[in-house]
């Protein structure tokens, strides 16, 4: 008989240990050890397989062949451009997300577009969360048919594996890797080493047999795909689907992509039937202005290489019972703070004792700092009670010495301000020196000092 051995492995990092440990020597996670169980000879088996393995020889760049990618369009544009333009054969996708946020139906809707696009190809989607009745339900309410989309309940990989053998899909979904378990595996489902096995298994069976294949992740609560680290490095893309579950609108980003570009996003509203793109996605977080409204501009911001306008509003009001509350949404506290010292230090306008909110209209988060300028404007207009004029954009950094910055990749952000007929950009003077004979049509308002904002803003 066969003897076991025993380990422990980290499930935070993979760190594996002979004994137990309270505390990983590699993450200084606490109390992440789960006790693994495995035959010695298939550890030896595995072990001799590797160094029986025939040693190749180096090639140089001009006697490797190179292999055209050859793309397969969903037909749902958002997704294609994040993805790189088109599904690649034999590649492995890994889409992660909050809980409800919509990638169970996303993926669905995107295997009956390819249901549809290639009816002479099976598609399979494997649901080890939801029963067959289930999914199936949800793709009737989303309009979903086809004879060629086959729907699978089941967790044991062994006997996903027997399926994709006899169906041979060309398109595969496996909803979750979390729960999906290998019977080769004596642990948890979800644990390190089955979602590592698993996964090893997934990729090697889809790579040689040219299958495209998404795989859905859970998060943790620090917003990270659960599981090892390294799931993320064996998959070839990394897409998380992102937004507030109780908004409409949904941002899908790629984080890693060796078929495509990182710097591309997607954006989607959920509707009703599904999610829907999102058909002028450069003003879809502005709103509505009522006439003579003030506490509010507009930006422009960059998703990828995407720009995106977003409304700004803030609200100043008298304090009366001591410190100045602040209150964000979609931008950091410590910057608005930051903003606010500025005002009081360069502006001379005593807002500390104010109570100050912020809002970015849409649910958006703002991570850059091209929107300080605009975010200044926003408050010194409604501590005043004077309108913007909602033509006007402001795009600029701002720094602690209330000097006005230029931002990265300004002209293409030009361009489209250009485009959609706004009338004029506040900006630092470098950008108006550089840009101002490329953008005729735009008046360029350069600024030196943030407080030059009081001669507009009178």
């Amino acid at each position: 008989m066969a003897k076991k051995k025993t380990l422990y492995v980290c499930q935070n990092c993979s760190y594996e240990s002979p004994k137990w440990l309270g505390k990983c020597p590699e993450c200084q996670e606490w109390n992440s050890f789960e006790e693994l169980t495995k035959n010695s000879s298939e550890v030896s088996k595995s072990g001799s397989q590797v160094r029986n393995v025939n040693s190749k020889m180096p090639k140089t760049i001009s006697q490797i062949e190179e292999i055209k990618l050859e793309r397969s369009p969903t037909g749902m544009g958002e997704f294609d451009r994040v993805v790189g333009g088109g599904l690649v054969p034999g590649s492995l996708t890994l889409i992660g997300g909050q809980p409800g946020i919509g990638k169970s139906t996303l993926l669905l809707e995107v295997m009956g577009l390819l249901a549809k696009n290639f009816n002479q190809e099976k598609v399979l989607y494997v649901s080890g969360e939801e029963s067959e009745s289930q999914v199936a339900r949800r793709a009737k309410r989303l309009d979903i048919k086809g004879d060629n989309l086959l729907i699978l309940n089941e967790t044991i990989w062994q006997n996903i594996l027997e399926v994709i053998n006899k169906e041979k899909p060309k398109f595969l979904v496996i909803d979750s890797i979390q729960t999906t378990v290998s019977q080769e595996i004596q642990s948890a489902p979800g644990t390190v080493s089955q979602i590592r096995e698993v996964t090893y298994e997934l990729l090697n069976h889809v790579k040689s047999r040219d299958i495209t294949c998404f795989i859905v992740g859970h998060i943790t609560k620090d917003g990270n795909i659960a599981g090892p680290k390294i799931l993320e490095h064996m998959v070839d893309t990394v897409i998380y689907f992102e937004g507030d579950q109780f908004g409409q609108y949904r941002v899908l980003r790629a984080i890693k992509n060796r078929f495509g570009n990182t710097n591309e996003v997607g954006i989607f509203e959920m509707e009703e039937v599904g999610l829907k793109e999102v058909p002028n996605p450069s003003q879809y977080f502005l709103d509505d202005q009522m006439v003579d409204s003030y506490g509010r501009s507009l930006t422009c911001i960059l998703e990828g290489t995407r720009p995106l306008f977003v409304e700004i509003q803030a609200l100043v009001v008298e304090n009366k019972f001591g410190n100045g509350r602040r209150t964000t949404q979609g931008i950091d506290g410590n910057r608005l703070s930051m903003m606010v010292a500025i005002i009081e230090k360069y502006f001379e306008i005593p807002l500390g004792f104010n109570d100050i909110y912020v809002n970015i209209v849409g649910g958006f988060k703002l991570s850059s700092r091209e929107s300080d300028l605009s975010v200044i404007a926003s408050l010194i207009s409604s501590y005043r009670s004077r309108p913007i004029n909602p033509r006007e954009l402001f795009l600029g950094e701002v720094g602690l010495t209330g000097e006005v910055r230029s931002v990265p990749m300004i002209e293409s952000r030009l361009k489209e301000i250009q485009q959609l007929n706004y009338e004029a950009v506040y900006t630092s003077v470098k950008t108006v020196t550089r840009y101002a004979d490329k953008f005729p049509k735009l008046k360029l308002i350069g600024l030196k000092k943030a407080n030059d904002l009081d001669k507009y803003l009178d």
